[in-house]
């Protein structure tokens, strides 16, 4: 049986292109080097090729019996079986090498050869991922992504003991740090032997392109500073975003907020989130134009979203980056009392602007979303942050997928939504289950509008429903609601970028 998996895992490094027929080998030897095995025959050919997840767990069985993982967990089986899928793996040059030859002749053709080597690698668990769940709602503001993270697995509690006894290590600083290429992991630290990125230069400085290993649209991919510097938005943020979409016309780019509660989930590193994806927000038209003095040349507006965006669109990326600078400028000391806005408490600042850019239709385009970070008594976690009647269902901060329309929510409300059906349509008390009683105002809520609750429509009912308090969440999120109030609001702050 082992020999038949390494034979079989040999043949998928070739099958995919991650191996050369000379590769096969010195790949072999590799494998049955990890494995502490000196002999080898080669199987008879198999009747029908298995899945990597499949062969992967034959190995990956036969280490744990032979004591060659530290603990049979998920945390340990990551780990080696990440050395394993390296076996197959070429070097960073090489993947970078072949990456230029190809973005000469076609952009694309160079980033769907490196998206496909990260999935074919196991970078990209494909077998994982497509357990998300993933589905379309839709609200008032177009069709919004929803989805259940699946894909990213769970500490088991072993792992988590080792760590905190384990010395702490300063290398790599973080996730995002280009020292991670090749890194084996440790019980704290995922292993990146499989790793590969593309060097780009934006802005003058160098960053590393990579794909998100969890993928939550189609391409997903992390754009990073090579050096390990804090997020920060500035004049310089814009034209980098532009720099990368002139490289790759056919991605968006954006960045996270560079402020806690309102930005992303790690701030210790400056970073970008693109991919080949046209979200609810890029396709939401702008309802109200705008104009700023000296700028006639780019059009500007707001866009209907339940977040505060003004849009911006031009032929020259220069004359762009300009305004937003101006309009980034203006919010970061902007403070309007009687909407709630103030730019600082107590020497603590909270006006930031999450920015994204695309090409469209051979223009250059991009979207400011304003954000405010302030707390109060009653709102602790953020005024414009998911209230609490919505914590039920997202807790998290907003960060700049969910920005663009995708609610990117946890793995809990998979047993929780489909506990919930079975509870809907048996017509038991929602409140007698501990699990589920957080949902269960929220149910009574909209059960009304339902005629009939059957096995066959209850989770459609649930998904939408989900997605309709996704629309909220970013309701919540946005700093000018979208009140007659509110818009004359949005309005003064426009008018006080003219000056």
């Amino acid at each position: 049986m082992i020999s038949e998996a390494v034979r079989d895992l040999v043949q998928y490094g070739l099958d995919t292109g991650l191996l050369d027929e000379e590769d096969r080998y010195y790949a072999r030897n590799q494998i049955l080097s990890l494995l502490g095995l000196t002999e080898y025959e080669e199987p008879e050919e198999p009747e029908k090729k298995r899945s990597l997840e499949d062969i992967l767990k034959t190995l990956l069985d036969y280490a744990a019996e032979n004591g060659l993982l530290e603990h049979d967990s998920v945390t340990y089986r990551d780990l080696f079986d990440t050395k394993l899928m390296n076996c197959l793996m070429p070097r960073p040059s090489e993947v970078s090498k072949r990456f230029r030859e190809l973005y000469e002749a076609d952009p694309e053709a160079a980033t769907r050869y490196f998206y496909k080597l990260s999935q074919d690698s196991d970078y990209i668990r494909r077998y994982r991922v497509c357990k998300d769940m993933k589905w379309v709602a839709d609200t008032e503001y177009g069709a919004l992504d929803v989805t259940v993270n699946l894909s990213k697995p769970e500490k088991d509690p072993r792992a988590i003991a080792a760590a905190k006894l384990a010395k702490q290590s300063g290398y790599p600083k973080c996730l995002l740090c280009v020292e991670n290429v090749g890194y084996a992991g440790r019980a704290d630290h995922p292993a990146r032997d499989n790793h590969r990125i593309i060097s780009l230069t934006m802005g003058g400085e160098e960053f590393g392109f990579q794909y998100s290993p969890y993928v939550y649209y189609n391409e997903h991919c992390i754009v990073f500073n090579q050096k390990h510097v804090p997020m920060k938005i500035d004049r310089s943020t814009f034209v980098k975003l532009f720099d990368f979409v002139k490289q790759f016309p056919h991605y968006f780019l954006g960045s996270n907020a560079d402020l806690p509660i309102v930005g992303g989930s790690i701030l210790t590193h400056d970073h970008f989130q693109g991919g080949c994806y046209e979200f609810a927000m890029a396709k939401a038209p702008m309802e109200k134009e705008l104009e700023f003095k000296g700028f006639e040349d780019v059009k500007a507006g707001i866009v209907k979203w339940p977040m505060s965006v003004i849009r911006l669109n031009g032929t020259d990326s220069g004359r762009i980056v300009d305004l937003a600078d101006k309009i980034l400028k203006a919010w970061r000391g902007y403070t309007d009392e009687a909407a709630f806005i103030f730019a600082e408490t107590d020497g603590e600042p909270h006006n930031t602007i999450t920015p994204i850019a695309r090409m469209r239709d051979g223009r250059f385009e991009m979207d400011l979303v304003l954000r405010n970070n302030i707390t109060t008594k009653e709102h602790p976690l953020g005024v414009y942050h998911p209230h609490e009647k919505l914590h039920h269902i997202k807790k998290e901060n907003i960060g700049l997928i969910e920005v663009m329309g995708l609610a990117v929510l946890p793995a809990r409300l998979k047993e929780e939504l489909a506990l919930l059906a079975g509870y809907m349509t048996e017509g038991k008390d929602i409140r007698s289950s501990e699990t589920i009683a957080k949902h269960a105002d929220w149910v009574e809520e909209f059960l009304p509008k339902y005629k009939t609750v059957t096995e066959e429509n209850v989770m459609d009912i649930l998904k939408t429903e989900v997605g309709r308090v996704f629309a909220e969440v970013l309701e919540d999120a946005g700093v000018y609601k979208r009140t007659g109030e509110g818009r004359a609001a949005f309005l003064r702050f426009t008018d006080s970028v003219n000056g």
